[in-house]
């Protein structure tokens, strides 16, 4: 067992992610003697949700950007409490591309050593508790990353155990029109107005479907801007039905009421089971044409209208981050990471929380983060966890994870999107492919899934990687949207990869 009072044997936690799920881990993994490093690529902790402006925007009242203001400071003093004390160091602008077991290959999540797998001790001295399925046992973890704004000078951080809170990304399902200059997605609108304090245009319509969209509605309305339209796709009588399913979470439909409100009072024109046909525009967005769907999903012919906008914020849901995790060889539960009671993948010495495992909301992200933060640390220290000491955060979790599958059931995307997206509409931006290619290599070529399209049309083979174009292509083939097992989470210069191993940033 670890003997915390010698030097060099207090256990060390590395928390990829500064979000709400990172910033509870790290703050219950360090109260419990647990040496911390977060890892995060921004330049402040928070995440998308308690995203920053920039210090030197001097923003007099940021907290008018957020509606859990409190919440946020208390983990942001909580986090700067640990770091002035030493138990906590925050690297910030570190962008990761790989998590490597220390005697394994990289990318594969298995020791490739004689006697490099789970055992009763690890390499660092930390002991496995009961044999338990995973105990911080094994050789430990390496942590690469990139380090600032150009992503240029590498750094490594070497830890006993990992815990992966990379948060989800957005969803945006494609269109005719839809890569004009002027078209965003919903978060990176709202990603500009709290981190640059700024807006991409004048007059905005917001559409798509999810809770996403009425934040940045009513942002932006407050920011300012014209929004023209509310655009959602999901039919208010849903509501109605889910309403059982929705009232044993009475905070958060008293938090949509409360946007409902500032739309009203913004006078900002709530257009429900509409859905964007086409974005318009020669040198950039000057209107977007809307239609009303019908109960199948379908465009009601006759009922398109057109709306003059210079910005169009569209969002059709998140997808979990789980690139870090595949390369670890965690297991995945159809496109999240597999965790059990205790937030542990299947991969000896890594938990995962938040997004990753399931997207459910800030709420849900911190009981899972203080829940994988206290589990790691028993873990860690060699005891066994006490499930009755989170029991709280538990129930937390428990009831958002309900409420959650309750809102995916009903901010599903239209059923029959893909009608409305023309052969020349590009689905694949870094490729410039085009929804006819898709379509062919599968009418035409026998493609049956989305690797496959991707081999025959190259949809995915660029910069993003098919992060952005996967759902699209998908939805366009008629494919399942299945992981794509990557190699590294980011792009990576070739003269990194030559270098690892040896870098002079040690951490």
């Amino acid at each position: 067992m670890t003997d915390p009072s010698r030097p060099g044997t207090v256990p060390h936690l590395a928390v990829i992610g500064a979000g709400p799920a990172g910033l509870a881990a790290t703050l219950a993994a360090a109260a419990r003697g647990v040496r911390v490093t977060l890892v995060d690529s921004a330049a402040q902790a928070g995440g998308q949700f308690y995203r920053q402006p920039a210090a030197g925007l001097r923003a007099g009242r940021p907290q008018a950007l957020h509606h859990q203001w409190r919440t946020w400071e208390r983990l942001r003093d909580g986090l700067d409490r640990y770091v002035r004390a030493g138990a906590v160091r925050h690297l910030t602008e570190h962008h990761v591309w790989l998590v490597e077991r220390r005697s394994g290959r990289p990318g594969t999540g298995r020791g490739t050593e004689p006697g490099s797998g789970p055992g009763p001790e690890s390499a660092s001295g930390v002991a496995a508790s009961g044999g338990a399925p995973n105990a911080a046992s094994g050789p430990g973890f390496i942590v690469h990353a990139l380090i600032g704004p150009e992503q240029e000078e590498p750094a490594e951080v070497r830890a006993d155990a990992v815990l992966l809170a990379t948060g989800g990304y957005e969803k945006v399902l494609p269109f005719p029109g839809w890569t004009l200059p002027g078209v965003v997605t919903a978060g990176g609108a709202q990603a500009m107005l709290k981190g640059a304090l700024a807006v991409s245009g004048r007059t905005a319509v917001v559409a798509g479907t999810g809770p996403l969209l009425l934040p940045v509605a009513t942002g932006l309305a407050a920011a300012g801007v014209e929004v023209a339209a509310l655009v959602e796709s999901a039919d208010p009588k849903d509501f109605v039905r889910r309403s059982r399913a929705l009232s044993g979470q009475p905070g958060k439909v008293a938090e949509g009421a409360g946007y409902a409100a500032r739309l009203l009072r913004h006078r900002v024109r709530l257009l429900a089971r509409h859905t964007v046909v086409e974005a318009h525009g020669t040198e950039r967005l000057e209107a977007v044409t809307v239609a009303v769907l019908d109960g199948d999903g379908r465009v009601r012919p006759g009922s398109e209208r057109r709306i003059p906008c210079d910005t169009l914020a569209v969002g059709h849901g998140m997808l979990p981050h789980t690139d870090l995790a595949e390369t670890l060889g965690c297991r995945l539960d159809g496109l999240d990471v597999h965790v059990d009671a205790e937030q542990r993948t299947d991969v000896p010495g890594v938990w995962a929380a938040g997004e990753t495992t399931g997207v459910g909301g800030s709420a849900l992200s911190r009981a899972e983060g203080h829940i994988a933060g206290r589990s790691a640390a028993a873990r860690l220290r060699g005891t066994a966890p006490d499930p009755g000491a989170w029991a709280a955060a538990a129930r937390v979790r428990a009831r958002m994870r309900a409420f959650s599958a309750a809102l995916d059931s009903l901010y599903a995307p239209p059923a029959h999107w893909t009608e409305q997206v023309t052969d020349d509409t590009v689905v694949c931006r870094c490729e410039e492919v085009t929804a006819g290619a898709v379509r062919e290599a599968v009418t035409e070529l026998g493609a049956g899934d989305l690797r496959t399209v991707k081999l025959l049309t190259r949809a995915g083979m660029g910069w993003c990687q098919g992060r952005v174009c996967g759902p699209g292509v998908a939805g366009v083939a008629g494919c399942e949207l299945t992981s794509s097992l990557r190699p590294f989470a980011r792009p990576v210069p070739l003269g990194v990869l030559a270098r690892a191993g040896e870098s002079d940033h040690h951490q």
